[in-house]
């Protein structure tokens, strides 16, 4: 009796474990091996928890990012919600001249194919020429761009108009859009940097509000004082990617990644 009685107390630790592996919080995943040293060391500047707490990211969501990229955020995003929500990665259109395009989506789509902690990651097409429904209408809770809505506005007012309407169509009533860019001080002139890789915060709101969408708050999480957004070779002069190489590199480092507005938008209810 005694020995059936440790089994099953053995076995129902051994349940909670099982439990415990599965469930991953979002402190866990920005912890999780899964993300590479390389990653976890932009956390300094990009600071994924606090971030997506902002936001309201909850496990049973359903997710969109639009252009992951390669996976920064995907290896936080994913794990959290692969068990009782969505993770959809709205990735560059197939099929297309572009060579970017061509090179990274297969990467990307290797990367979710090896990395078991990712395979349950939806990978969709966005493009607001090419491919212009980044999920189903009416299907996410919340779509998330981070440093990303710049690319689209560096094209055209009209590519960036376009990429929010998407968003708007592809959220619930009630969804949240997540953005996080590179903020271009006020005073300046906007056509000026427009291929800067920086965007006026207003620029941004204006273009949200006019695809529908309520501003229900903003955050200085990823905020940075010391970036001046005046530079040789717009924001990509920064790290990561240091784009004059060690040409005053260390100026650039200890500056740090580029100041950053990180805005909540809602898609109305009514």
């Amino acid at each position: 009796m005694k020995t059936i009685l440790n089994l099953a107390i053995t076995a129902a630790i051994a349940a909670s474990s099982i439990t415990a592996v599965h469930a991953t919080t979002l402190q866990e995943a920005v912890k999780s091996e899964v993300r590479s040293d390389k990653n976890k060391s932009r956390d300094e500047f990009r600071n994924p928890q606090q971030t997506l707490n902002f936001f309201g990211l909850t496990e049973d969501m359903t997710v969109v990012e639009i252009w992951p990229g390669g996976g920064w955020y995907t290896e936080v995003i994913s794990p959290v919600v692969a068990e009782k929500g969505k993770f959809v990665a709205a990735h560059f259109p197939s099929g297309t001249d572009v060579g970017y395009f061509n090179k990274h989506l297969p990467k990307y789509q290797a990367k979710i194919k090896n990395t078991p902690a990712l395979s349950k990651t939806e990978i969709t097409e966005f493009h607001p020429k090419f491919s212009p429904d980044m999920a189903p209408a009416g299907s996410a809770d919340m779509v998330l761009t981070f440093r990303n809505l710049h690319n689209f506005y560096m094209t055209s007012d009209e590519m960036m108009q376009t990429t929010l309407d998407s968003a708007f169509k592809a959220l619930k009533p009630g969804g949240v859009l997540g953005v996080v860019d590179h903020k271009l001080p006020e005073n300046l002139d906007a056509e000026a940097f427009r291929q800067s890789g920086y965007i006026k915060q207003s620029v941004v709101e204006a273009a949200a509000k006019k695809a529908g969408f309520k501003l229900v708050a903003s955050s200085g999480v990823n905020a940075n004082p010391l970036d001046q957004a005046q530079y040789e070779k717009g924001v990509w002069t920064l790290p990561p990617t240091l784009a004059l190489g060690d040409k005053d590199k260390a100026k650039y480092l200890a500056i740090g990644e580029s100041n950053r507005f990180t805005l909540k938008f809602v898609k109305p209810t009514l």
